[in-house]
């Protein structure tokens, strides 16, 4: 199991990853290491494509496991690896406490990472700018943001799938055309143009090749925030190093191989869908039968930086992430019923009284009713 220490030349004090840069400093005395430049081999090493069949058949041909002290939350369930020495904290999913004991997580090492390129303070600037675009929320988030309270960096894992696919389809094409029709309209005839739409039944192949679809390996955030905090520019990725994870926590993925590689299908298939309704063409489209097959399919365990932040507003908990790569921001938030109630009641307010200069406009002839 392994023990990641990196102890100030200076002081002794544990140095932390500086964001967008490749250092690693001491909070302390302010000492600067340097991390080590990796090699070439080292680099194709890290982002070689790995079997994706060979790894589910065998779970242990092509991908290295390693096995990493976490703290479990016993709320969202989340599984993290926080710095050394860490043995009382609070989730970073949830904002519940977590208060010693340790568990062990084994799981397949990730090959690479994108070290974080926002510090904390960029990040706080970049999610209190987007909570005060937020309308209607509580006062007490404007506060939140504004005592700039604490966030926490995460390293959270993601599967990356590669594939080549061939999909032969059937379907129909739909291709409109118009006839000349009359109709009477208050005792007038008129002709018009009606739309219809011919058929023909088609068949064909499509191929396409997926490089590094991206599928998020945690359960302890929405999908849709970390979905939403694409793109990512995955050429950025680093050889993975324990270097980069210091003053860091790193989630455990809770999405394994085989269900990642599920939910990357699911994202192919959208995209098949999408070629073969291009390659039918037409104005409309159905598809009655489909049938894809993959080959070359291989993969990588990946970990992307997120600045996190959890805020607990009457008994819930609302989670704001920010790509620490781009400073793109998602959350959740809650709403002020009062200020909902305060706008409605202005709104009505003010549009009872434009009818009401309506009403008297039309009364002394201004204006002149439709």
């Amino acid at each position: 199991m392994p023990e990641h220490r990196f102890p100030c030349d200076n002081c002794g004090a544990q140095l932390v990853f500086a964001p967008g840069q490749t250092v690693l400093t001491c909070p302390y005395c302010g000492h600067v290491q340097d991390i080590p430049a990796g090699g070439a081999e080292e680099q194709g090493v890290a982002l070689r494509e790995i079997d994706y069949s060979d790894t589910v058949a065998r779970m242990e041909r092509g991908a290295v496991y390693e096995e990493t002290r976490v703290l479990k939350c016993p709320n969202c369930g989340a599984e993290t690896e926080f710095p050394e020495g860490t043995q009382a904290t609070v989730c970073p999913f949830c904002a519940t406490p977590l208060i010693t004991g340790t568990g062990v997580h084994r799981h397949i090492k990730p090959a690479a990472l994108i070290p974080f390129q926002l510090s904390e303070d960029q990040a706080r600037r970049a999610m209190t700018d987007w909570l005060g675009s937020l309308w209607f929320a509580p006062n007490g988030l404007q506060d939140y943001a504004r005592k700039g309270r604490k966030m926490d960096g995460i390293y959270v894992p993601y599967w990356t799938f590669d594939a080549d696919t061939t999909t032969t389809y059937q379907g129909q094409r739909g291709d409109d055309y118009y006839v000349t029709k009359t109709r009477t309209v208050n005792g007038r005839t008129e002709t018009y143009q009606e739309r219809r739409t011919r058929w023909r039944s088609v068949s064909g192949t499509v191929a396409r090749f997926f490089n590094d679809v991206l599928v998020l390996a945690s359960t302890s955030l929405p999908r849709e925030h970390t979905d939403a905090l694409e793109p990512w520019d995955l050429s950025a990725l680093a050889p993975y190093r324990p270097d980069y994870l210091s003053g860091f926590a790193a989630e455990g993925y809770q999405v394994g191989l085989e269900d990642g590689f599920a939910l990357a299908r699911e994202k192919m298939d959208r995209v098949i869908e999408q070629d073969i309704r291009r390659d039918i063409g037409g104005d409309h489209q159905r598809i009655t039968a489909k049938h894809p097959v993959l080959s070359d399919v291989t993969f990588k365990h990946v970990l992307l930086p997120v600045w996190m932040a959890a805020y607990k507003f009457q008994d819930r908990s609302f989670r704001f992430v920010v790509n620490a790569q781009t400073g793109k921001v998602q959350g959740e938030r809650p709403w002020s019923k009062w200020k909902i109630f305060f706008a409605v009641v202005l709104a009505l307010i003010l549009a009872g009284g434009a009818a009401y200069l309506y009403q008297w406009a039309v009364a002394n002839g201004y204006i002149r009713p439709q």
